[in-house]
């Protein structure tokens, strides 16, 4: 099923390079535009961040220490990710083992990246990981964390577009 995904997106791109010069909005011939790429790590974003900052919250909030409280983000963070891209691909009408195909294939590098360089600012960031939730500093490393997250991931999502990968496959089911 993935491959007829990428045969289907193949064909949709060839569909649309042909009339690229005369519309010149539609996908770029050889490869993904930042903006795509931008709004591709965005998508990955605000799952992640609603997953890692609920993690967070909850680890901090029960007392957790330091490790369970990032794994419970970490794992929260690819769920929400995961699921923001069902919920669309879902949407237009495929079915739930292809639409989980789906996110998989195209949110899985995004997620890793994301989640390994934000946990890795606050890990490195002194005194971060000891941070309470009424203390600015918990607020202010998490945010800047997920800032420093999307730069670092929108190249590498913009990458995998340009292949065909990554949320490439989903752009075929909006």
């Amino acid at each position: 099923m993935q491959h007829e995904a990428h045969s289907a997106h193949a064909h949709h791109q060839m569909n649309h390079d042909g009339h690229e010069g005369h519309h010149g909005h539609h996908h770029a011939p050889a490869g993904a535009s930042w903006a795509m790429a931008a709004q591709a790590t965005l998508h990955c974003l605000t799952g992640c961040a609603i997953g890692e900052v609920l993690g967070m919250v909850i680890g901090t909030w029960l007392g957790w220490g330091n490790v369970p409280t990032m794994i419970l983000a970490i794992v929260l963070a690819f769920f929400f990710g995961y699921s923001l891209t069902l919920r669309g691909v879902l949407k237009a009408g495929v079915g739930f083992k292809a639409a989980v195909r789906v996110a998989l294939a195209a949110d899985t590098l995004s997620i890793a990246v994301m989640e390994l360089i934000d946990n890795g600012v606050i890990a490195l960031w002194p005194d971060a990981m000891d941070a309470h939730l009424d203390d600015a500093l918990f607020w202010g490393a998490l945010a800047v964390s997920l800032v420093i997250a999307f730069l670092v991931t929108t190249p590498v999502n913009k990458w995998m577009i340009g292949r065909g990968k990554g949320h490439a496959v989903v752009h075929q089911y909006h």
